[in-house]
């Protein structure tokens, strides 16, 4: 008899276990850590979390950083949240098709990925790993000078539709060089960076006594040392340079110290609209203008006949107390009608900014730090989710709001919050 209460408690804890089963899953363990890290992630925000804890604090930095106190910056994600949407229902979205034009050549979703420095401060692959996302995803990827892969590597890897940015620099033999190679590479068009007459001054990197090319000193090794899955990534494969000016003039080609200094000094502040002329003289491609805030700018742009604007604060990291590139989409609309694309960048965090960019009237929207988050939480898986996720978010927020095309896209759409 004494035994009775224990087998009792037996089939009690048997019954409970049977129960348990019934509403627990369990999974088998993910080997790879990208997709781990992954399984975490709902937002943009969660990858840059992931980012942040992964990688040195001078390389997050320089990527999460803007110009002196980053009001710009906060402005550009800020400004989303500025707009509500005013939804129809009952519109019979079953189908609901969230594709669009760039430079008049259709593309699954109106996006394309914005050229950045240093991509592989963030992983080894940098670049190339998200040239071969965007190429799968149908996208245009476009290339920074500033670049840690080169023109030709990156072609080499993507045969998808691919821009060039080029900076107006003081050594013209070198632009010319560069828009030589990129039209025998395969790059569909350039985009001409105009808002840098000078250097933004980002205060992060300073504090960090952070520079590129990254050098190895005893602070870089420490912070290293916390992070060392990232510091062994960058130890086995070759040095970060400015792979696009390799061999320039003034830079002592194979010299990435030397060569920083020499980019530094390239920077030309009487840079002026003559100095587009030069550009479309040497390129018989499209012509993009990117860092556009003024309408009056944007009208001039489509006086000359340019391909499209790109509205865009450099992501704040040059002037301070920008306005946010969204707000200023309607404007820039109106003042160049459709004599050219308008390209809104800046902030970009779901897929309904994307949904609220097009329908204040750009053409289509472009992202920078997100796919660099991305691409520091979990390299290439991880530009993958981003743009998997950026289509999820903009074919759901279209059926909210019951908008069945991007052609449907209208202000009225839209309220101020």
């Amino acid at each position: 008899m004494a035994g009775l209460p224990m087998a009792g408690l037996g089939v009690r804890v048997a019954q409970a276990w049977q129960a348990a089963r019934s509403v627990m899953q369990f999974g088998e363990f993910e080997r790879d850590g990208d997709i781990r890290r992954l399984r975490r992630a709902a937002d943009v925000a969660d990858l840059r979390r992931i980012a942040r804890r992964r990688l040195p604090r001078g390389c997050f930095d320089y990527i999460d950083g803007a110009a002196e106190d980053e009001i710009s910056a906060a402005r550009s994600v800020a400004a989303y949240r500025g707009w509500q949407f005013r939804p129809r229902v009952l519109r019979d979205v079953s189908e609901v098709d969230i594709s669009g034009t760039v430079l008049g050549a259709a593309v699954p979703i109106p996006l394309v990925i914005a050229p950045t420095g240093f991509g592989r401060i963030a992983h080894s692959a940098g670049e190339l790993a998200v040239a071969r996302a965007a190429q799968r995803a149908g996208i245009p990827y476009s290339l920074s000078t500033m670049g840690t892969r080169s023109i030709e590597e990156v072609a080499a890897v993507c045969s998808g539709r691919k821009f060039f940015q080029v900076y107006v620099w003081r050594d013209r033999a070198l632009m010319a060089d560069l828009l030589e190679r990129s039209a025998a590479a395969g790059y569909e068009a350039i985009m001409i960076t105009v808002d840098t007459a000078v250097l933004g001054r980002r205060e992060r990197d300073v504090r960090h006594g952070f520079s590129l090319p990254p050098k190895l000193g005893l602070d870089t090794i420490i912070d290293g040392l916390t992070h060392p899955r990232w510091l062994l990534d960058f130890l086995s494969n070759e040095p970060i340079t400015f792979s696009n000016c390799r061999g320039a003039s003034g830079g002592a080609g194979a010299d990435a110290v030397a060569l920083a200094d020499y980019i530094n000094s390239q920077f030309d502040p009487s840079l002026s609209w003559d100095d587009i002329e030069w550009f479309r003289d040497r390129w018989d491609g499209p012509v993009m203008l990117k860092g556009v805030l003024s309408p009056a700018d944007a009208k001039i742009a489509a006086d000359m006949e340019l391909d499209a604007v790109i509205v865009s604060s450099h992501g704040g990291r040059q002037l301070d107390s920008a306005p946010a590139p969204l707000e200023c989409v309607p404007a820039v609309r109106d003042a160049v009608g459709d004599r050219c694309e308008v390209i809104c960048d800046g902030g970009i965090r779901r897929g309904s900014d994307i949904v609220k960019a097009l329908a204040l009237g750009a053409d289509s929207a472009m992202i920078g730090r997100a796919y660099l988050y991305a691409l520091g939480a979990a390299g290439e898986t991880g530009v993958d989710w981003l743009l998997d996720y950026f289509v999820e978010g903009m074919t759901r927020t279209m059926r909210l709001v019951g908008v069945r095309s991007t052609a449907e896209l209208a202000p009225d759409l839209l309220e101020r919050v």
